[in-house]
């Protein structure tokens, strides 16, 4: 399958691979976003939209910024096919809080642009985050609520974060 968010996010990767081996002691800071999958919570209304599209694949970047105590801040870019499957692209920044045993939760808040929301008309979202972080792997989600003329229906997104500085 070779979709726009496909193809945009090979370059994506490939920019982040160049990071990497440029700066070895980045490679502990660079994660790579493997998108994902989708729920949504009213799958009949979804369906009637047809915004039901609950395989997302995409990829994208998230770089630690910073850790102070519990907390860890980071950056994240991507590019996905979305529910409606349209490209999607998201840049944002975001806080995640230790809570323990790798578990942690936290917000972002992220620039999003796609046909499928806001009438096709980039738009700023802050998204509730959970993640847990199992060394070279981290589990994510989001939940997207419904907000009209936004997203109509609410939404469940779960993606990896694959960390090759930690294999």
């Amino acid at each position: 399958m070779n979709t726009p968010a496909v193809a945009a996010s090979r370059r994506l990767l490939a920019a982040a691979a160049l990071v990497v081996a440029c700066d070895a002691a980045l490679a502990d800071e660079i994660g790579i976003n493997v998108y994902g999958l989708s729920y949504h919570f009213d799958r009949d209304r979804a369906q009637a939209l047809g915004v039901d599209n609950e395989v997302n694949p995409g990829l994208g970047v998230r770089w630690k910024l910073a850790a102070t105590g519990r907390w860890q801040f980071f950056a994240d870019a991507g590019v996905f096919d979305d529910s409606g499957k349209n490209t999607a692209v998201l840049a944002g920044a975001g806080a995640l809080w230790q809570v323990g045993g790798g578990f942690q939760i936290g917000a972002a808040l992220a620039v999003m642009h796609s046909d499928t929301y806001n009438n096709g008309r980039t738009f700023i979202a802050p998204l509730p985050l959970v993640a847990w972080d199992l060394g070279p792997v981290t589990l994510n989600a989001t939940f997207f609520p419904k907000i009209e003329r936004y997203n109509d229906v609410a939404t469940l997104g779960l993606w990896v974060t694959l960390w090759p500085g930690r294999w």
